[in-house]
């Protein structure tokens, strides 16, 4: 079968298509024939070697979450979940492939109203999105910023919180176009990349949503009000500065507070929940995907070179 590897960390030219025996699940596994896959931030961050100090080595298969019909199971697995169409998280690896392996207890059978393409653009993004803002003890009128708003985990948080009855939803993003298009999910405010523009912007906000860290990040906590939480749930811009604290504690006397959060330290069955509700409001029209573009696997180089240069409106799906 066909599968992109990382065979340089650096430009998205150390992707490369290579051939792979077509793999038998273990037990407690299914084997996946995919339709769609998703082409995360987390792709692009791991294909850049910034995480490299975590133990990812080149010759890494990317990406997390696939969409497609169950083809074989392992031991332990009931044999009714051949032939279902599923979602699936295979971890932080594993995903373009033309056949994909997962847990089952990390597989999802999907609505009928579903498509595998909208399935991988809201599956880790709705989750992320969700849960991230519970991180941040978000509570209704309540103002939020969303700070990288333009994926599709930043179109599911403005989705959510505007759902979740926020005051304001006001968002970074890099063009009065996208705006406009944020404006349609929810958004109230449009801010630039800087969190600046907006006249009629709050002064503060009591909860950040920051997707992209990097070395700006410090600045953002001067739009926190008294009592605000940042949580940073990715990392697309790179790590922030090593000193990046003392920003916050410079503004000692506004009680703000710091939190990263990863989806990996939710329990399965929270997570499950969450999802088939998602899947369910998604297949009635309540929430929407927004889909950049689809790709062959093939392509897999060009879908991380749009996201290199800031191109994607929402998600990329590949399709074997």
């Amino acid at each position: 079968m066909k599968a992109v590897a990382i065979q340089a960390f650096g430009p998205p030219e150390g992707l490369t298509v290579i051939d792979l025996p077509v793999p038998a699940p273990a037990a407690g596994q299914v084997l996946i024939a995919n339709e769609a896959i998703g082409v995360g931030g987390s792709d692009a961050v791991i294909r850049r070697g910034t995480l490299a100090g975590y133990g990812f080595k080149e010759g890494h298969i990317p990406g997390s979450e696939v969409a497609g019909t169950v083809t074989a199971v392992g031991d332990g697995v009931d044999t009714s979940w051949v032939g279902r169409r599923v979602w699936a998280f295979t971890g932080v690896n594993g995903g373009y492939v033309e056949q994909a392996i997962a847990a089952v207890e990390e597989t999802l059978p999907l609505p009928a109203g579903l498509s595998a393409v909208d399935a991988v653009t809201l599956g880790s993004s709705g989750i992320v999105a969700h849960f991230g803002l519970s991180h941040g003890h978000f509570a209704p009128g309540e103002s939020v910023l969303v700070r990288g708003a333009a994926g599709s985990l930043g179109i599911m948080t403005v989705q959510l919180a505007a759902r979740g009855g926020a005051g304001a939803v006001a968002v970074t993003t890099s063009s009065a176009e996208r705006g406009d298009r944020l404006r349609e999910l929810g958004a109230t405010h449009v801010l630039d990349r800087s969190g600046e523009g907006g006249d009629d912007a709050p002064s503060g906000y009591d909860v950040i949503i920051d997707i992209i860290a990097g070395a700006d990040m410090p600045s953002f906590f001067d739009k926190l009000n008294p009592n605000g939480r940042m949580v940073a749930v990715g990392a697309v811009g790179g790590m922030p500065p090593a000193d990046f604290g003392m920003a916050m504690m410079a503004a000692f006397q506004k009680s703000m507070s710091f939190a990263a959060f990863s989806a990996a330290t939710v329990a399965e069955p929270d997570r499950r929940a969450v999802r088939t509700e998602q899947f369910d409001a998604a297949s009635r029209g309540e929430l929407r995907t927004v889909v950049h573009e689809l790709l062959p696997l093939e392509r897999a180089v060009l879908a991380h070179r749009k996201m290199d240069t800031g191109e994607v409106f929402g998600r990329i799906v590949l399709t074997p």
